[in-house]
């Protein structure tokens, strides 16, 4: 064994330095071309340039489609219901065929059933819980003929009196215009989830004119995240739609109200209560859409005709309460300024609920928006009479508390709690609204979470097995960095030294011998390698051997103040359990060693973190603490 000179600060079997101090000028450390250290993440960059432009072109198509959709409803309804030939926007509420009304959604969900039986299979459903699963689970990819056989058939079951709103299936087709485009550029699966996002929120911008909440259903319900490069082209596409929208000549609120007065203590009080009071109705409604549709799995009969099946009951509502028909825009903003009330009102909500509920558990093409707004704000405007009678002084508003109900019912039900609150806001644009609406539909949110564990537009993929998270956060991970959580100084190995002589010093297990990685350092001090104990271990040929005959690749580090998440994800990368720690300046001097297993202990801190809180609520509220550990 080799002497070791005075004042060498190299272990003795080793030769390697453990004081993690730099033992070489830093200015002469070669640069990054000789270690594979990750990219310094950048917020955004030339692609979210790129992937803007594609959402843009995506929002300025959708525009027009949604334009196209909704002429082409009117189209189909003109004709069915009328026989005349024409795009002119027109209610099927005031037709004349008498029985007659049965035969034509009968007719439409049999059209229906044809397309997605030999066209797609995915044209079945409102639209946003089958663009999620894309998202998901299929790296975003929609088969190009769903953009085709999407809006067609939503067109023909809502214009033959399918009980629903145009809004989805443009969400739907807007998304998968997206994704055709992404699957057509060169553009990474990520980059394709924001495009069809982009196309979901300009479907929505451009036939509501309600470009915020767009963007915040995008964020709640498709991109899952909320990071500049996704959220960026995302806004910009909604905002490009609503142009689209405008240069239309729609300039105007979607849902006309005549202005209210701001609202008393007592009377936002109200509000919220009426909001957690929906919230338990919208458990209810999702609940009965699903077991409506357990009930057409159970036909002896095949899904084709299901669509045809369930537009009976649209037909027979359609005869009792010819409001339910159609898309109901009208039935919206008439609830909205009092122009339905009392007994017709409570009626509408209720028939619109038992149409749509049947129409949608058919599998038949429409949305569920449009419904929900209906059926919530016949609900708020219908107790807003009791309750002003009840509390005289709070000065209860019927048209704020339909508003409150038709946001309050879809926040609960879909679980977007955001862009309900946002878009009941742009949709009438009733500044006054935003704070009841802020209040009852968080009540709404906080009682459907508790009860329901997935909402109406994640229970059908739970149903097939896959797992939604309901909640998003910070990765625990990217909240530290590397350089707080390393071993330091590392145990470096010199490469110049005997493979027998370092076995025989593991085997002697002394100090630093237990480590499963080594950093493999020059004569100068520099990173050249790592090597792992079983490397070392198990060459059966040692001989004359040295260590560095045992390097593989050139070294894949880390710098000291990436984040944990980035050492992670450069492990994976590299196909390594472990990174030497080095700074941006002297990428070839490593001043520690990360490995996966540092990388789990992070997550005790955080996990200790939780024990206690809970341990301190649980103090605070009478009860016993849980040891953090045991």
């Amino acid at each position: 064994m080799s002497e070791q000179a005075p004042g060498d600060p190299r272990h003795p079997v080793t030769g390697a330095t453990t004081t993690g101090g730099v033992p070489v000028d830093a200015s002469i450390a070669p640069t990054l071309d000789v270690v594979a250290a990750p990219s310094e993440p950048a917020l955004v960059d030339g692609r979210t340039a790129a992937v803007c432009g594609l959402a843009i072109i995506t929002a300025i198509a959708a525009g027009f489609i949604a334009k196209g959709l909704t002429a082409l409803i009117a189209f189909v309804t003109n004709v069915s219901f009328y026989g005349r030939w024409t795009f002119a926007a027109v209610s099927p509420a005031n037709n004349h065929l008498g029985f007659g009304v049965l035969a034509v959604p009968v007719l439409g969900g049999l059209i229906v059933g044809v397309m997605a039986r030999w066209g797609s299979a995915a044209i079945r459903g409102h639209g946003i819980p089958e663009a999620m699963e894309q998202v998901l689970f299929n790296q975003s990819r929609i088969p190009a003929r769903v953009m085709f056989l999407k809006p067609l058939s939503a067109a023909i079951a809502i214009g033959t009196g399918g009980p629903f709103g145009a809004e989805g299936p443009i969400i739907a087709t807007g998304g998968a215009l997206g994704s055709v485009l992404g699957q057509l550029a060169p553009v990474t699966p990520h980059e394709r989830k924001t495009l069809l996002a982009a196309g979901a929120a300009a479907g929505m911008a451009a036939t509501f004119g309600t470009p915020v909440s767009a963007v915040l259903l995008a964020i709640e319900l498709l991109l899952f995240e909320y990071r500049p490069r996704s959220v960026i082209p995302v806004a910009l596409a909604s905002a490009a739609a609503t142009a689209v929208r405008i240069w239309f000549g729609d300039t105007g609120a979607v849902f006309p109200m005549t202005m209210v007065a701001p609202p008393t203590g007592a009377a936002l009080t109200f509000y919220i209560v009426l909001g957690a009071f929906v919230g338990l109705l919208a458990t209810g409604v999702t609940r009965t859409v699903y077991w409506i549709e357990d009930v057409f799995d159970h036909l002896p009969v095949h899904w084709m005709w299901w669509p045809a099946i369930g537009a009976i009951a649209v037909g027979i509502v359609g005869m009792i309460v010819p409001r339910t028909l159609g898309v109901g825009y009208d039935n919206i903003a008439d609830t909205l300024d009092s122009r339905i009330v009392g007994t017709a009102l409570l009626t509408l909500g209720v028939f619109k609920f038992i149409s749509w509920a049947i129409a949608l558990g058919s599998g038949t093409s429409g949305g569920t928006l449009a419904p929900l707004l209906t059926i919530g704000g016949a609900i708020g405007g219908s107790v807003a009479p009791a309750a002003a009678r009840l509390l005289p002084f709070a000065h209860i508003d019927a048209r704020v508390s339909a508003l409150v109900g038709m946001g309050a019912l879809f926040a609960g039900a879909s679980r977007a709690l955001l862009a309900s609150v946002v878009f009941a806001f742009e949709a009438t644009r009733q500044p006054m609204g935003l704070l009841p609406l802020l209040g009852g539909c968080t009540a709404s949110f906080f009682f459907s979470a508790l009860l329901m564990r997935h909402s109406i537009m994640t229970e059908k993929i739970a149903r097939r097995g896959q797992r939604v998270l309901g909640e998003y956060s910070v990765d625990f991970l990217d909240t530290l960095l590397v350089r707080d959580c390393c071993a330091r100084p590392p145990v470096s190995l010199a490469a110049d030294r005997p493979l027998s002589e370092v076995r025989e010093w593991i085997a002697s297990r002394a100090e630093g011998s237990a480590h499963q990685g080594f950093p493999v350092v020059d004569k100068t001090g520099l990173l050249v390698g790592v090597v792992t104990r079983r490397d070392i271990l198990e060459d059966h040929h040692a001989g004359m051997r040295r260590i560095s005959d045992l390097i593989k690749r050139p070294p894949a580090v880390i710098f000291d103040d990436s984040s944990l998440r980035e050492a992670a994800d450069h492990m994976v990368r590299e196909g390594v359990g472990r990174l030497p720690v080095v700074q941006r300046k002297a990428p070839r001097v490593a001043i520690g060693m990360i490995s996966r297993s540092d990388l789990l202990s992070a997550h005790q801190r955080r996990l200790a973190e939780g024990e206690y809180q809970m341990g301190a609520a649980q103090r605070a509220f009478g009860g016993h603490e849980k040891p953090a550990f045991e």
